[in-house]
Formats: C-alpha cells, structure tokens, sequence
C-alpha cells in the first residue's frame, strides 16, 4: 500500500473537497482497508462520461488497497432525489429500477474491477426497518435544517410544493452508511448535504463519522454547463468509437486539461508533460487524440480505439478531421432545426439546398447521418458536415 502522503495526493486529484482531511489521514494511517460508499440512484438506464467521474474516483481508491462499495439505491430511487430539482420528481416502480440497476452494473464494470467490487442494494436493509425504525431515523433531523438544503429553501421561499417524502431521501441517504459502517463517501458537489448527512447519522447511531471526498460536476463538450444528454454536449460511454472519438479531438483545447485530470488514467506528472509540449508548440490536436484513443480503448478495446479515427466520420480522404476545422458560433433564443443551424452556419448555400442534403442522407452530425428531424440544442457543440467537403464545429448559445 502506498504511503498516506501517496495516497492524499491521488485522493485530492480532481477532487473539490475533502472533509474532514484531517480524519481521512488518521483513517489512512490505520493501514487498513477503508469501506469507500458511492451511491447510484438508477433513474437511467444509460451513462455518459460525466457520471464517471465518480466511478474514475472509486477506482483509484481500488488501486490504493481499499474496498469499494457501490450502492445501488435501489429503494431510494423509488423516492427520487430532489437534488437541483424545482419540483416534486416522480417515483419510478421497482421494476424500473432494477432494470435500469443491471445496466449500471454492466457500464460501470467496464472501469472497476469487479473482483474489488461489493455491490450492495439499499432495499436490503431499508425494507427491513419498522414504523419505529422510521421514526427514531426522521427524529434525528428537524425540519429547519432540511430546509437548510438550497433546492429545499427555493421550492419553499417560491410556494413551489414540498411532499414529505422528500425529507426521507437524505436521511435514507444517510442511514446507508450507518447500514455499510462507511468509513469514505464519495458524491458530486451537489450532494455535499446528503453526504454530512450520513457523518451526523453515523455518530447518532454510536459510529465513528466518515469523511466525504466531493468531486465536480463534469463540464460538457461546450465548456459551459454540466455533461447532460439533455444539452447535447454529452459522451455517451455506450456510444460508437467513432463517435466518442470525434466529440472528444473536437472539444475546445481549454476543455481537454480538466478531461485529463478527471477522466484519464495517466499520472498527473504525464500530463504535465503534455502541458509543456503544447506550450512548446505542440499541437493541441495531437494530445487529444491520446485522450480519445485512451476513454475509447476503456469502453470499446484496444482494436476499436485504434481504428476509431477511420470510423469518425466528418473525415477528409485520408480519415482525419481538417486540422483547420472551422468554430462557429450561432445565436439563438431557442433550440433550432439542423436546416436553419447549416444555412446561418454558412455550411449550404441556402435552407433549400440544406432539405436536399438531409433528404439526400449527406448531413452528418458528429459522425453520424441526421434527417430534417434533428434539433441542435442550445448550449451543445456538435462538428456537422453538409455533403462532402463542409464541415464545422458550430456551438448554439443562448442569446
């Protein structure tokens, strides 16, 4: 097991909190084992890479020697956690979840090694706890330090509707590892009070508190807002190599060092070299074909990320994107149609001229062939090309 400075040191990489430091180094200097919790609510079915940047964090602590518990929450997904929400989210059935549970188990295997890996499921000892059980658990809270938590105080000070059951969901949350004796929680920043949560309930119920490792939200391919499929400045982890490897080379260069530090496997000495290279001249496109080709290889294989540039689609002849690839910028007040994006974008020469490329099948969008049903959504990035020799990275923002 390496040193607890060794240790520190790859915990904090990316990280953007620790609590409370201090204990995870008395943790450490048992030279013991930690149980690691993360918890997954499986309210969808499919990932895309800023949900591994949890699991990236699980697996170094693989690497360091201690035991990782992933949760699946499958009783509390059945609650729906409120977390960023502006409304009461709708419960899912347990068929739902568990169907979407297995997977998560499938993808996330792809990057934990399931040998080191306990899987548990929150029903376990949830559906097990009584009426009294309950109620000692909810007396542990009150209902001003609930609202306490920031999408709580909103909802309330906007008379937006609160269902009690809500209140359960971060003291579930908690309780789980009471249930798991955690020693470390990991979660996004926007679970920091679902995380303390679990350290007061742990000394409630006679545990020695655990500390919590917080990790950023993962900025989509725009640099801008958070990963979400939604946006359409995603990487899904299921998508085609091809496909991952072109939205990745063709992310902005500011963007590739905060890839880097959250999703590559590399040590951060390697990536500093790379640092230096572009400094001294490097081509930033170079180092992000080593981030492409590594996030491929961890989904796909070796085989599919060695050939993944052919099958990128958007490719000259010689099956590379053009090292002069044109950054547009459009303004817009909504989301737009694929036709009115290549007309403004300069990509056809008129809205007519982009019908018949659609209809024609010979408008792609990263990679892959759209019809006139596509929208380009505000706030995504995506490369289009429109017949064989117009391309783009064309980003749509908000006015």
């Amino acid at each position: 097991m390496k040193s607890v400075e060794e240790q520190l040191a790859l915990i904090k990489r990316g990280a953007e909190e620790v609590l409370v430091e201090s204990e995870l180094v008395e943790k450490l200097k048992r030279g013991e084992p930690l149980r690691i919790k993360a918890g997954f609510d499986p309210t969808a079915p499919d990932l895309h890479l800023g949900h591994t940047v949890l699991i990236n964090k699980l697996r170094q602590f693989q690497e360091l020697g201690h035991q990782v518990v992933f949760l699946i929450g499958d009783f509390t997904g059945m609650i729906g956690d409120p977390s960023g929400k502006s409304a009461t989210r709708p419960p899912l059935t347990r068929e739902q979840v568990l169907d979407n549970a297995e997977t998560y188990k499938a993808q996330v295997f792809k990057i934990l090694d399931p040998a080191k890996t306990e899987v548990a499921f929150n029903s376990t000892w949830m559906d097990q706890l009584t009426p009294a059980d309950f109620i000692r658990l909810a007396s542990q809270y009150t209902v001003a330090r609930m609202l306490e938590r920031d999408d709580f105080q909103k909802r309330y000070e906007g008379n937006q509707p609160i269902a009690i059951h809500e209140f359960l969901y971060p003291l579930v949350q908690g309780y789980d590892s009471v249930a798991l004796r955690a020693d470390v929680e990991l979660g996004g920043t926007d679970q920091k009070f679902n995380l303390l949560m679990g350290r007061e309930l742990q000394r409630a119920y006679g545990q020695p508190s655990q500390c919590i490792v917080t990790m950023p939200l993962l900025e989509g391919l725009d640099g801008v807002k958070k990963m979400s499929k939604s946006l359409g400045n995603y990487v899904g982890i299921q998508e085609a190599p091809g496909v991952m490897y072109n939205k990745l080379v063709s992310m902005p260069d500011a963007l590739m060092w905060r890839y880097f530090e959250l999703l590559s496997f590399r040590s951060m000495e390697e990536i500093e070299q790379f640092k230096q290279d572009v400094a001294a001249g490097a081509n930033p496109r170079d180092i992000k074909i080593k981030l492409a080709e590594e996030i491929v290889a961890r989904f796909h294989g070796e085989e599919a990320a060695a050939n993944a540039h052919r099958s990128a689609g958007n490719r000259l002849k010689d099956g590379e994107l053009p090292d002069d690839l044109p950054e547009v910028e459009l303004l817009s007040a909504e989301d737009m149609p694929i036709s009115s994006v290549l007309n403004k974008a300069g990509l056809v020469k008129n809205a007519a001229a982009a019908r018949d490329l659609l209809n024609a099948g010979s408008v792609k969008v990263d990679g892959e062939v759209v019809d006139r049903t596509f929208i380009f959504k505000l706030g995504s990035v995506h490369v289009c090309q429109a017949g064989k020799k117009a391309f783009a990275r064309i980003s749509l923002k908000a006015e």
